[in-house]
């Protein structure tokens, strides 16, 4: 395994390059900020254009963990990992063991779990190389159901906010992405009485949706001028954006995917267009909150509770955007700024 570590960012404590010829591996692990604890993220592999593209995906992703575990009140930092390359690979165990052997290099100071293109499958390869890793089959598992409940929660509060009741039955979603998390989603608004227009590229994942809950499918292009209620973005990042948000046809948009925003100020194009945004790393903390139940030892239930919650926490992110008038993705950071400082009471980050 050869390790080539870059100067760190100006927010990040620590960038890694890692690559191992003999089986075809290149990744990068960030760590954001260890304020709170040892940095956890989820591992993902994705066929990125270039280097480039993957370290600044590595570094949104890393710092959107920091205030995801802030804001869901877990004793740990931000930190995320790439494995650059076809996710769809039959040869995962030498990948994937050799992503688990540069997590080792970590010391446990970077806790590894499951994220886009990986499976709980995927990370027991990686716990033959190193023990700081979690999402494992028999323990927490999947955490897509857990994810995808949380955005409900939050689709829940939104309702609340926005329209003065969280009964969403009648409303309809236009959602983004039909993968793990938002085929789940799918089902527990189908559940609750909400119409569903849904996309994603992979037309098999949309026919799901279509044939099992009764959606409406449209091309991948399309979905941003759906008229709707909400829009449920549980794909990749960046998608709202100059040239997305002009399209949107909704009052609300709250969903899955991390690093909605492509950019921050993207943020106030919503708010300028009276379009709720609920932030993403709020709406989808279900995942690393079910990480849990093997990280902390909680109990399935008490685990649930935590994801059931998210919907008081954004709503007091609401009612701060609210107060302080200022868009709703800045009060989410302002809240768990507040954390890391009540932590951190100096104002820097200490290395674990």
């Amino acid at each position: 395994m050869e390790l080539l570590e870059r100067a760190s960012t100006n927010e990040h404590e620590r960038v890694v390059f890692g690559t191992d010829s003999a089986v075809g591996y290149r990744g990068i692990i960030a760590i954001h900020n260890t304020t709170l604890g040892p940095a956890v993220g989820g591992i993902r592999f994705w066929n990125y254009s270039n280097d480039e593209a993957a370290l600044e995906d590595a570094l949104r992703l890393s710092r959107g963990m920091t205030y995801k575990n802030a804001l869901a009140g877990l004793p740990f930092g931000g930190g995320k990992s790439i494995i650059i390359g076809d996710n769809k690979t039959l040869e995962r165990e030498s990948i994937f063991r050799a992503h688990g052997r540069f997590v080792e290099t970590f010391g446990g100071h970077y806790i590894a779990g499951e994220d886009v293109g990986t499976s709980p499958s995927d990370m027991e390869y990686v716990r033959q190389e190193t023990r700081h890793v979690a999402g494992l089959a028999g323990r927490s598992g999947d955490p897509s159901p857990s994810t995808a409940h949380g955005v409900f929660r939050s689709v829940q509060a939104t309702a609340k906010y926005r329209w003065g009741s969280d009964d969403i039955a009648g409303r309809t979603v236009a959602l983004q992405g039909c993968g793990n998390v938002g085929y789940h989603l799918c089902k527990e608004l189908h559940q609750a009485g909400v119409k569903l227009v849904v996309t994603d590229t992979d037309p098999v994942r949309r026919r799901r949706c279509v044939t099992e809950l009764g959606a409406k499918e449209v091309q991948p292009d399309e979905i941003y001028g759906v008229e709707a209620d909400i829009f449920a973005p549980c794909a990749l990042g960046g998608i709202l954006n100059e040239q997305t948000i002009p399209k949107l046809n909704v009052e609300v948009v709250v969903g899955g995917a991390n690093n909605q925003l492509l950019r921050l100020e993207h943020g106030n194009m919503l708010e300028k267009r009276n379009i709720l945004y609920a932030p993403d790393y709020v709406a989808n903390a279900g995942g690393v909150i079910n990480g849990c139940i093997e990280l902390l030892g909680w109990e399935r239930a008490y685990a649930f509770s935590k994801v059931h919650a998210i919907y008081d926490t954004l709503l007091s992110i609401f009612e701060i955007a609210k107060t302080d008038r200022i868009p709703t993705y800045r009060a989410a950071d302002r809240l768990a700024e507040r954390r890391l400082g009540s932590v951190n009471q100096d104002g820097r980050v200490h290395n674990s």
